[in-house]
């Protein structure tokens, strides 16, 4: 009976060492996606901001040409 408990202990401490494994792996893995998500928010801000200021930048050409036209 002692081998058996022996044996259930043993067995218990391996899942817990896979598991604890298992949850370093998974935090390592959270905190990558984490970093890239907000290299991508920050890329996407930026692009936005561009695509802003070339529509702007369209805009004001449209006007001039419209404005050349009418003279």
């Amino acid at each position: 009976m002692a081998n058996s408990i022996t044996e259930q202990i043993l067995r218990l401490e391996h899942r817990i060492e896979l598991l604890l494994e298992q949850t370093r792996r998974l935090k390592e893995e959270n905190r990558m996606l984490r970093a890239s998500q907000e290299a991508l928010t920050a890329e996407r801000a930026s692009l936005l901001e561009k695509n802003e200021l070339a529509r702007s930048r369209i805009e004001a050409m449209i006007s001039r040409l419209k404005a050349m036209e009418q003279h």
